[in-house]
């Protein structure tokens, strides 16, 4: 069968863009059996100089890097866009409306898997740009009809902080792995029937051991989704 081609807007980080390419090629290999692997192009940023929009609070500025990114992957022949990052969602709908193929949003198959178990009221995990700002939050709620709890002030900088201290640099540390489930723990407390981890790096760090409550891995679903979408 005809594969669309994903167009992957990577490098953010590098870390989470591996496991979309292997997650995505070893979904093609097992839907359609013997050497198959996916039709895909990678644009790569150079993530130092992303974060340093974020911290710097330029989100223009990285608004304009992502637009050209997307256009880029659609000169080369990408079917649809899949931004591989929660983060950088925060710019989704002006990249969409720059370019004239779909963007694949990673919040809406998280919803629609969090709606098809029957939860409503979830936690989210990520940077703290995901947590405290409404471009993510809110697409949860007014779209979907999701309760959404987020970690007290404290437990946000902590969360924040092992992502762009340890996750997005390749450490695992067992210590942010109690850390994290401690978070957890507390959301399950006050509600969440369930928690996504809403950054991309998470997945490399807790799993389904380390909470009462089910996990919704945005980077397995967003590849999943897209895997559908280019076999469809």
């Amino acid at each position: 069968m005809a594969q669309k081609v994903i167009g992957l807007l990577g490098g953010l980080s590098w870390e989470s863009s591996a496991e979309y390419y292997r997650i995505i090629n070893e979904l093609v290999r097992e839907r359609l059996g013997g050497l198959h692997s996916a039709r895909c192009l990678m644009w790569s940023f150079d993530f130092a100089e992303i974060e340093a929009l974020q911290s710097a609070d330029r989100w223009q500025e990285a608004t304009v890097e992502m637009i050209d990114a997307a256009r880029r992957l659609e000169r080369g022949g990408a079917d649809f866009a899949v931004i591989c990052s929660n983060t950088m969602h925060r710019m989704a709908d002006e990249v969409h409306a720059a370019i004239d193929i779909p963007l694949l949003h990673i919040a809406d198959p998280t919803a629609e898997r969090i709606r098809e178990a029957g939860l409503r009221r979830i936690g989210l995990l990520g940077t703290a740009f995901t947590m405290e700002q409404d471009f993510y939050k809110g697409r949860l709620i007014e779209r979907h009809g999701l309760e959404v709890l987020v970690p007290e002030a404290e437990d946000r900088q902590v969360v924040h902080r092992i992502i762009y201290e340890e996750l997005v640099q390749g450490r695992i540390d067992a210590s942010s792995r109690d850390a994290y489930r401690e978070v957890i723990a507390r959301l399950v407390r006050r509600g969440a029937e369930a928690i996504i981890l809403g950054c991309t790096e998470i997945m490399l760090l807790v799993g389904a051991e380390d909470s009462a409550v089910p996990l919704f891995d945005t980077t397995a679903i967003h590849a999943e989704a897209a895997v559908a979408l280019a076999l469809s």
